[in-house]
C-alpha cells in the first residue's frame, strides 16, 4: 500500500498534522437524505503532539479473555432514541423518524462516534508509540472501520446496509480532514486515492484473518498499513514488539465484537477496549 501513500500523501505530509474533529454531541433527528452529514471541522486549537514513548508493558497487554463490548443498560455512555408519546410521536412518525432508514442513519452516526472515540484520543498513540500524523490517524480510522464493517457484515443484508451508511459518514469525515489539512485543490483526486487505500487495506485485513492465513500475516499487514514508512514488508526487531501488541489488540477486538449482540452493534451502544488506563488487561467500563 506504500506506493499509493507516497502518491496520495506526498503533498499532505508537507502540511501540518490535522487535529481531531468531533461529531456533534447532539444525536438529534437526522434528515433521511443527509446520512453523510457530520459536524464541521473544529476550530484550530493549539498543537497536540501526543507523547511518542510508550510507558506500558506491551508484552502483558491484550491477553485477557475476550468479552462483549456492549455497554451496560445503565451506562451513561449509552445513546437511546428519545421516547415521545401523543402528538410528538405522530409527527415524528409522519416525518419518518422511526423508519428503518432513519434508525440506520442514527445508528451509523453513533457507531462512527465510537470509532472516533478510540482513534482521536491520545491513548492509542501513547500505548502503541505512534506519532499523530495524517497518515497515522487515517490508518487507524481505516483499521477500526474495518473492525466495525466486518462485524456488521456478519448480520447479513441489514448489516451490510448499515455498513454503507457508516462508510458514507466516514468518507465525509475524511474529506473534511483532508480539506482541513490544507488540500482544497484537486480534492476529488486525493479522495479517490484514499478510497483505493481504504479498500486495499480492508482486503488485506480480511485475508490475514482467513483460516489458512499464517499467524504472522496480520502482524505484517499491520506493519505495512500502519507503521511502515520505508516500504519494508516486515517489522524490524525494534518495532516487532509494538506491532505484535497491536495485532493482539486487533484479534481481541475482532473476537469481542463477535460476542457483542446485534442490538448493541446496530444502535452503536458499544465501546472499543479502553486504552486510557494502560493496564495489562484493560477492563470494560
Amino acid at each position: 500500500m506504500l506506493p499509493r501513500w507516497n502518491r496520495a500523501l506526498a503533498h499532505l505530509s508537507k502540511l501540518r498534522s490535522f487535529n481531531s474533529i468531533e461529531l456533534g454531541k447532539d444525536f438529534s433527528m437526522i434528515h433521511r437524505q443527509s446520512y453523510a452529514a457530520v459536524a464541521p471541522a473544529a476550530p484550530d486549537s493549539p498543537d497536540k503532539s501526543f507523547p511518542a514513548r510508550s510507558t506500558v508493558n506491551l508484552d502483558k497487554m491484550f491477553w485477557s479473555k475476550p468479552c462483549s463490548l456492549a455497554l451496560a443498560p445503565d451506562s451513561p455512555l449509552r445513546v437511546e432514541d428519545p421516547k415521545y408519546d401523543g402528538i410528538k410521536r405522530i409527527i415524528l412518525k409522519m416525518m419518518l423518524f422511526y423508519s428503518k432508514q432513519s434508525k440506520s442513519i442514527r445508528g451509523a452516526n453513533v457507531i462512527y462516534r465510537r470509532v472516533l472515540s478510540q482513534v482521536d484520543k491520545p491513548a492509542i498513540y501513547e500505548v502503541f508509540n505512534l506519532e499523530k500524523t495524517f497518515k497515522m490517524t487515517f490508518s487507524l480510522l481505516v483499521l477500526h472501520m474495518w473492525l466495525c464493517l466486518r462485524r456488521l457484515k456478519a448480520e447479513g443484508k441489514d448489516g451490510v446496509e448499515l455498513g454503507q451508511y457508516l462508510y458514507e459518514i466516514y468518507n465525509h469525515d475524511v474529506e473534511l480532514r483532508v480539506s482541513k489539512a490544507g488540500v482544497n485543490l484537486l480534492l476529488t483526486k486525493w479522495m479517490k486515492e484514499l478510497e483505493k487505500i481504504f479498500y486495499g487495506n480492508i482486503v488485506a485485513y480480511n485475508a490475514a484473518l482467513l483460516p489458512e492465513a499464517k499467524q504472522e500475516e496480520l502482524t505484517d499487514i499491520i506493519w505495512r498499513n500502519v507503521f511502515s514508512d520505508d516500504g519494508t514488508s516486515k517489522p524490524d526487531a525494534a518495532a516487532l514488539r509494538t506491532v505484535q501488541a497491536m495485532a493482539r489488540y486487533v484479534r481481541r477486538e475482532v473476537t469481542c465484537l463477535s460476542l457483542t449482540d446485534k442490538e448493541a452493534m446496530f444502535s452503536g451502544n458499544f465501546m472499543f477496549t479502553s486504552l486510557e488506563n494502560s493496564s495489562p488487561d484493560p477492563m470494560r467500563r
